[in-house]
């Protein structure tokens, strides 16, 4: 837990599990004993972690000894057919983000989303050798200490991307990493006459819309989350750490001098986001915002992001780049130990999310 303060029910598996302390162990055969959790783990070699909501909802959890399973299977009293909660039915497994209204977060993706994401992969694929080998002259020239700080912008954004430099500059911050893949022509001309890297993909990007999303999840708003994924991918995949930020950020101070410095105690982790504050299923477990974040370059980070270039699918039938990130990060961190930080909203470094 985030305070250090909320309880934890542990449970041991054997004896040898049980804590040093003799009185201890005793007290632990036949009642719940109150105890650090250092000392309470002292002996597990192992530990299974499980989160559950604090809201009063008339759940209950079962523990069950059986072949390993990294997954929470979600049940709920529900008719044969489906639907919502049907308290006079049994339980049933249902889809993990289901309310008790009967609505799925998560939907499959449909042929028309699968065909249009084929559509875009073959583009990419097609010209992804010529697009790499450009991308790789440019980004060897923006890279601070093995780092790109990575854009996205259209022109219906631009305002965002001049507040951002304008900012910056205000308060003597390095832009000189900065490369903005800016997704049509004019968004270019406007991002180098502010004196900033642009790398214009037009193989990939060239029928993305210029204008401005005018709603969370519109077209606008969904094509510019393609961009989102490809560029990071593309920096990452060629060998460097990637800082991706939307373009209505702006910094008090340069973010790289907190993920560049060896000594800080949260050093030791592939990828860094805020805290979004929607604590929902959707964006469950992490609740991490795609707005801003940090990716070191290693195996499990370029894994991860060619598997996000795969899911677009994902991207466009939940129109939210978010969701899906969060969903392919959940089963990587899980299955090849991608270690992911979400930084706490009271840090005096990272308020936002």
């Amino acid at each position: 837990p985030s305070d250090s303060q909320t309880p934890v029910l542990l449970i041991h598996h054997s004896k040898g599990t049980l804590p040093s302390n003799p009185g201890k162990a005793r007290e632990l055969s036949t009642s719940i004993v109150p105890m650090s959790a250092t000392d309470a783990t002292k002996n597990c070699d192992f530990m299974h972690v499980v989160t559950l909501p604090t809201k009063n909802f008339r759940m209950c959890t079962a523990i069950v000894q059986n072949y390993e399973n990294w997954h929470v299977q979600k049940w709920m009293r529900q008719n044969s057919g489906g639907g919502g909660l049907a308290s006079s039915e049994p339980l049933r497994v249902i889809n993990r983000s289901m309310s008790d209204k009967g609505n799925r977060i998560f939907k499959v993706p449909e042929e028309d989303n699968i065909r249009k994401h084929w559509k875009m992969l073959e583009t990419y694929f097609s010209n992804f050798e010529d697009v790499a080998a450009e991308l790789k002259a440019i980004a060897e020239k923006v890279a601070i200490k093995n780092t790109v700080i990575v854009m996205t912008c259209n022109m219906g954004q631009s305002e965002l991307l001049m507040n951002f430099v304008c900012n910056a500059k205000a308060k003597g911050l390095d832009v000189s990493n900065v490369l903005v893949f800016p997704t049509d022509q004019e968004t270019k001309d406007l991002a180098e006459g502010l004196g900033l890297a642009t790398f214009h993909d037009i193989k990939n990007f060239g029928e993305l819309p210029t204008g401005g999303a005018r709603s969370y999840g519109d077209k606008a708003f969904v094509a510019m989350m393609f961009a989102k994924v490809v560029c990071v991918q593309m920096v990452n995949f060629l060998g460097y750490d990637v800082l991706f930020q939307d373009v209505d950020v702006v910094w008090y101070k340069n973010p790289l001098e907190f993920f560049h410095d060896p000594n800080n105690k949260l050093h030791n982790f592939d990828m860094y986001f805020q805290d979004d504050g929607a604590h929902s299923s959707r964006y469950a477990p992490y609740s991490a915002n795609s707005g801003f974040y940090y990716i070191r370059n290693n195996a499990e980070t370029r894994y991860f992001l060619t598997s996000l270039l795969y899911a677009g699918d994902m991207i466009l039938t939940s129109k939210s780049h978010q969701q899906a990130l969060i969903q392919v990060m959940t089963e990587h961190a899980s299955q090849f130990g991608m270690r992911v930080k979400v930084l706490s909203r009271d840090m005096d470094e990272f308020p936002g999310g």
